[in-house]
């Protein structure tokens, strides 16, 4: 196993496990990316999963905000996408420019035979998705402790969509299709991906990542009765046997996060489903959010990503609310925004959201 660098900054790490701390540790989804010029010169002419499946060009990508943002942020998210999963399912992804994936055969039915073949695929796991692996471990070599990696991957339910959709949606039509008219069928599909998910994210550990987040970015798109049934009990199996897998493996666990995007009415539910941090959207009054989770969890969020078009006074605004709802983040709070950073954000207004939350947390 890689030796890594002692680890300088370990505030995320600590305000995972619910420790008190000095201020709340801040780091952001979809950090690295698109908004930042450096990527694009970064990128080049390739297109995005060739950047996932350069080690060299996924790890330059994460630290490009670490070093931007020297000093303001506590952690890197590995540079990769949630639907590196279906691909290693066997099922065909294209990134199209300006429309997002799209994935050529989507899973029209259970008797299609694609879905049959995705089901009877045994998932080498460890090969299919090495890239990614060796992505961490040279990131986390760069890193050279400066702050943690954290590694990720999608939730059942959301990848599900994916598959079935063909890409994003807006009706989710065949999401839909597939929950209620094959029940038994999509909880097969569900159960195959979660027990894929243990393994991916247990193999990221093992590369080098130091806490691991689940995103189930269409969770919002079920009632509260159908998240209890499609998407609950998967993410409940991952945060139950990740553990076990990684004691396994000789290694020690890792905080675990759950961002269940639009399932507000969940909250509750999250907190007690075996999850050391539960990521909150904007759709949270923060000061509510903690109350409800009651120190059950640390809460991670959850300005809205918009608020980063509208202006510093708008800035401070949204900080301030965060600040005061939850405590000014001594303990208990991760500081992030409601969804990924969006495109044409300026880096400067960026740069803005982090001191203004580092100023109004100070002791």
């Amino acid at each position: 196993m890689t030796q890594f660098a002692p680890l300088k900054n370990d505030l995320l790490l600590r305000a995972a496990r619910g420790e008190k701390v000095q201020r709340p540790p801040i780091w952001i989804m979809r950090q690295a990316g698109r908004y930042l010029p450096e990527y694009h010169e970064a990128k080049g002419t390739r297109d995005f999963f060739e950047c996932c499946r350069d080690p060299e060009v996924a790890s330059t990508i994460t630290i490009q905000p670490v070093d931007r943002y020297e000093g303001l942020i506590d952690a890197a998210i590995i540079f990769s996408d949630i639907l590196v999963i279906p691909q290693a399912m066997g099922m065909t992804v294209e990134m199209v420019d300006k429309k997002g994936p799209h994935f050529p055969e989507p899973l029209s039915s259970p008797t299609d035979g694609q879905y049959e073949k995705v089901i009877a695929k045994e998932v080498d796991v460890k090969a299919e998705l090495d890239y990614v692996y060796k992505a961490i471990t040279l990131t986390r070599t760069k890193l050279n402790g400066r702050v943690p990696l954290i590694g990720f991957c999608g939730a059942p339910w959301t990848l599900l969509c994916y598959m079935v959709e063909g890409g994003g949606s807006k009706m989710f039509i065949q999401s839909k299709t597939w929950v209620y008219r094959y029940p038994k069928e999509s909880q097969v599909l569900l159960q195959k991906i979660a027990e894929i998910c243990v393994e991916y994210l247990a193999l990221q550990v093992a590369a080098g990542a130091q806490l691991v987040q689940v995103f189930d970015s269409w969770a919002g798109e079920l009632s509260p009765a159908s998240f209890k049934g499609f998407s609950l009990p998967y993410l409940r199996h991952i945060s139950a046997n990740l553990p076990r897998r990684l004691k396994e493996m000789g290694l020690e666990p890792v905080p675990m996060t759950v961002f269940a995007k639009g399932a507000w009415y969940a909250l509750d539910d999250l907190c007690e489903s075996g999850y050391n941090v539960v990521g909150l959207d904007w759709l949270h009054d923060p000061a509510e959010a903690f109350k409800i989770a009651n120190g059950r969890v640390t809460i991670q969020g959850n300005a809205d990503p918009g608020v980063l078009y509208g202006g510093r006074e708008a800035i401070t605004q949204a900080v301030e609310t965060m600040a005061d709802g939850f405590k000014k983040g001594k303990q208990g709070w991760i500081a992030n925004l409601g969804h990924g950073v969006t495109p044409f954000v300026k880096p400067d207004d960026l740069k803005f959201y982090f001191e203004e939350i580092h100023r109004l947390t100070a002791d």
